[in-house]
């Protein structure tokens, strides 16, 4: 039988130990401290003394190619070409030299004109969905609103002045690619979706019944003898997942879509563990192209922890020490009938014991 060559595998996750800087590669599994030599510069040591230094800078994540291009001519000039992206958009910039730290910094600051910083306890780059750049539904401009929100924080990612370092995420619909965070801010939908009756045989329907993650959609016949379905209002949730698989139920609306911001969220283990959000606050205007009143709020929560936190303590640590009710005090937030656990769960969160406070 004739041998024949078979293509290079292509699918899976390609082999990251090729990209590796060659000072890590030399020290893997050998390092043995790791430093903040100042915000946004980390200086990793081996056994053997050698060191590599990594310099953060946060990046806009929506970038052009020209743009790229620059990044990559300054991690030429001072890297050797070495550099990677982190989960939450910055760039780490990686040398093995300490004279060239300085110089690095410059052309990261002067030359590509993105901010240093995001280390130790401070305000993370922030993680968000694509917007209106690229998602099939959403509601609000995930990236416009981060841009609008960094412009205001981006001393607090300069500089490492909080107890602990604080996560932010932002989603442009319900559905919350963007994730859980100390700080999560997610668009709001107020109605179930509006069925276009007359095109949903576009959509292939057992896959919008499917979708739904509460059986809130079921199929029916209309008097046409058309197939298209039908939504239980008291089981919708209004999370959008059934407009993303299909473009004749929208439930975007620009006159009722409002932003929420949610609290506490973390997926470390350290401590007590991963913490899903909740609420702080409802209702804010979707109002771009600045979002205002999302920029004050998260201040306000950032002032609150900044405060009273105490070291190592996450945003949602601080506030389950302090109590909610000190929190709403704190931050002068209002607490309506919509912050109060009426899920599954709820038994594990009321408070029944008259001996614990609220």
């Amino acid at each position: 039988m004739r041998a024949t060559k078979m293509a290079p595998r292509d699918q899976g996750a390609p082999d990251y130990t090729q990209y590796l800087h060659p000072m890590m590669a030399k020290n893997y599994g050998k390092w043995d401290t790791h430093d903040r030599l100042r915000p946004g510069v980390l200086c990793h040591t081996a056994e053997n003394g050698d060191k590599l230094y990594t310099v953060r800078a946060g990046s806009t994540r929506t970038m052009s190619p020209a743009k790229i291009r620059q990044i990559c001519n300054v991690a030429d000039r001072f890297c050797r070409g070495y550099l990677r992206f982190t989960t939450r958009a910055n760039i780490e910039f990686l040398l093995d030299n300490e004279d060239d730290l300085d110089p690095l910094i410059d052309a990261v600051e002067n030359e590509l004109g993105l901010p240093v910083g995001g280390t130790g306890p401070s305000v993370s780059n922030i993680a968000h969905t694509q917007g209106w750049l690229h998602c099939n539904l959403p509601s609000t401009d995930a990236s416009g609103a981060v841009k609008a929100l960094m412009d205001d924080l981006i001393d607090e990612f300069k500089r490492e002045e909080f107890p602990n370092r604080v996560h932010l995420s932002t989603s442009c619909c319900q559905i919350n690619c963007g994730s859980h965070a100390d700080i999560s801010v997610i668009v709001q939908h107020h109605h179930a979706p509006r069925i276009n009756h007359d095109a949903m045989q576009i959509c292939e329907l057992p896959k919008v019944v499917a979708i739904c993650p509460v059986a809130a959609i079921r199929p029916m016949v209309l008097e046409s003898g058309k197939l298209s379905v039908d939504v239980v209002d008291e089981k919708c949730m209004y999370c959008g997942a059934c407009h993303g698989q299909c473009p004749s139920m929208e439930i975007r609306d620009a006159d009722t879509d409002t932003l929420s911001i949610w609290v506490g969220g973390k997926a470390s283990s350290t401590r007590d563990g991963p913490a899903l959000m909740k609420l702080a606050v409802w209702g804010l205007p979707n109002n771009p192209p600045r979002w205002p009143e999302v920029s004050i709020a998260v201040r306000k929560i950032l002032q609150a922890y900044k405060e009273g936190g105490k070291p190592w303590e996450r945003v949602g640590e601080w506030i389950e020490r302090i109590g909610w009710q000190r929190f709403f005090e704190k931050t002068g937030f209002e607490f309506t009938k919509y912050h109060i656990e009426d899920g599954p769960d709820a038994l594990s969160t009321f408070n029944r014991s008259s001996h614990v406070r609220i």
